[in-house]
């Protein structure tokens, strides 16, 4: 498998994708689930020919961690209209997806077979999958705190705040046990769980902040707003977590995190 094939995958994933969410608002969840299960087929079989061709999982740079993150937002996506049948997340997240598909194509980074020492750990793979899935769950649950701040004919109803929470307590879930497998990482190759990296510092930041959101939901279920204002606000911190990071002097001359 060649990066020259991703474009030609990734226009038929995005083309079913685009059908699920089209069926969504027709009412017809057979084919909702048909089109964008064989969406995420199409490009895992991307995803898995890059695997095999770099004899590696296709992690170690950040177009590689955009294609996990592309495929896992449409999944995201179909497990909440399957659960709550919610006809505009499917179309949401398939714009997103598209999205970091467009960024990969626009400006491909170099993919070769080349892997530093310490990415060579068994941990690293689960480690950085794992976050994957839950970026794209926690960004499930922003997409549904912008809608529901944007829209002001009606307030949240408790269905849609139990579905937000309820990504935000899955994603939170996959992002803790994400740092624990970063932790296991860490310890085998550096020798220790924890070194408040620049890296690591953000991660306790944005893990401590959807904290924070349960707990004021729990707390003050009637704040809705402020409630999801402070989800916008975690989700800020995660990506600052995830690449912000990259362009900070500081974080780039001491992080061991920042790969070049």
């Amino acid at each position: 498998m060649t990066w020259d094939l991703f474009i030609w995958f990734a226009a038929a994933a995005v083309f079913c994708w685009a059908a699920g969410a089209y069926f969504a608002w027709k009412d017809r969840p057979s084919l909702v689930q048909g089109f964008t299960i064989l969406g995420l087929l199409v490009f895992l079989a991307f995803i898995v020919g890059m695997w095999i061709s770099l004899e590696r999982p296709p992690l170690r740079t950040q177009g590689e961690t955009r294609l996990w993150y592309a495929f896992f937002l449409p999944l995201c996506g179909l497990i909440v209209y399957s659960r709550w049948r919610n006809k505009w997340i499917l179309s949401f997240t398939t714009v997103l997806s598209l999205v970091f598909i467009c960024v990969n194509l626009f400006k491909p980074e170099i993919h070769n077979k080349t892997m530093m020492p310490a990415l060579q750990s068994p941990w690293f793979a689960p480690h950085v999958i794992v976050y994957m899935m839950s970026y794209a769950l926690l960004g499930a649950a922003t997409l549904m705190a912008v809608y529901l701040l944007l829209r002001r004919s009606r307030p949240a109803s408790d269905n849609e705040m139990a579905m937000t929470d309820n990504l935000v307590y899955v994603g939170l879930a996959f992002l803790t046990f994400g740092m624990l497998f970063g932790a296991l990482w860490a310890k085998e190759v550096w020798g220790t769980y924890w070194a408040w990296d620049p890296k690591e510092t953000w991660a306790a930041i944005t893990w401590l902040c959807y904290l924070v959101y349960i707990h004021f939901r729990r707390a003050r279920p009637k704040e809705v707003r402020a409630a999801l204002w402070l989800l916008i606000f975690s989700y800020a911190c995660l990506q600052m977590c995830w690449w912000g990071i990259n362009y900070l002097q500081s974080a780039r001359a001491t992080s061991v995190h920042v790969y070049k």
